[in-house]
């Protein structure tokens, strides 16, 4: 019986004895080059605490509305759509930063640009780093496909094949365990300003609900409640960011007219 049942698992046995060293060298390397703790100029627990909270309660109202509401369909769809999200978010941050950062370069005094413009090129350099991780990944695997349906009848392919294997599932995460630090600092560019990653996240919650409504149509329930959860997420989040940016002026005298930085 145990032979049987090892013989069983032995694929997911030998995948899982392959991937862990791969996700440890993955996740030190990424902790290496997307520090978690040294890309954010303030530090309020009290804002930290509260977006927690946020999205544990936004967690359990989408997740109640699935249960009451939803069909299989739904759930089908949700993971659809949470994998879409994972692939598109970095690529609408790429695109939205720009132009975020070029309207409060307009809102700064003149003599203040000179010093954001100089703390902008480490935040690009994050940014060029991650995305080149993050687009390596599709190009890694599709030349790994590539090359076993080209080369399958050569007793070399396996010798390929394998390491190019383990470079894919090594590339995925040191993204995946990149993405978290991008998520919470947004490429440290809190040290352009303190208060430029709440205006990014208060722009990109607003484009991901018109993509996810373009791409998934409205959620389940009736009109009333497909509403409530179609705008209660970002309004929520653009709701704690603008808290985050008044605390930001109350407590610590940033502003986004006047002093960038404290």
């Amino acid at each position: 019986m145990w032979a049987l049942l090892l013989f069983c698992f032995l694929p997911f046995v030998i995948v899982l004895l392959v991937s862990y060293p791969l996700a440890r060298s993955a996740r030190r390397q990424a902790r290496l080059r997307f520090p978690p703790h040294a890309h954010r100029r303030i530090v309020d627990p009290q804002v930290i605490r509260v977006q927690k909270a946020r999205a544990w309660t936004a967690l359990a109202m989408s997740l109640l509305i699935l249960v009451v509401y939803g069909t299989a369909a739904d759930f089908e769809e949700v993971q659809e759509q949470y994998a879409f999200r994972l692939a598109v978010t970095p690529w609408l941050l790429l695109f939205t930063a720009p132009l975020v950062i070029t309207a409060l370069f307009r809102m700064v005094p003149v003599t203040a640009r000179a010093d954001m413009r100089a703390r902008l090129r480490p935040a690009m350099r994050l940014a060029l780093r991650y995305f080149g991780a993050f687009t390596a990944v599709p190009l890694l695997f599709a030349v790994m496909v590539l090359f076993g349906q080209s080369m399958e009848d050569h007793w070399f392919t396996p010798l390929v094949t394998f390491p190019l294997l383990a470079l894919v599932i090594w590339a995925f995460f040191f993204v995946l365990f990149a993405s978290g630090t991008v998520v919470r600092t947004v490429f440290g560019t809190s040290e352009v300003h303190a208060a430029l990653p709440a205006l990014l996240t208060g722009v990109l919650v607003w484009e991901l609900a018109a993509v996810n409504l373009i791409m998934g149509g409205m959620p389940p329930g009736p009109p009333l409640i497909q509403i409530c959860a179609l705008i209660g997420g970002p309004a929520s989040v653009s709701a704690v960011a603008w808290w985050e940016i008044d605390r930001l002026r109350t407590r610590y005298g940033v502003t986004l007219r006047g002093r960038p930085v404290p």
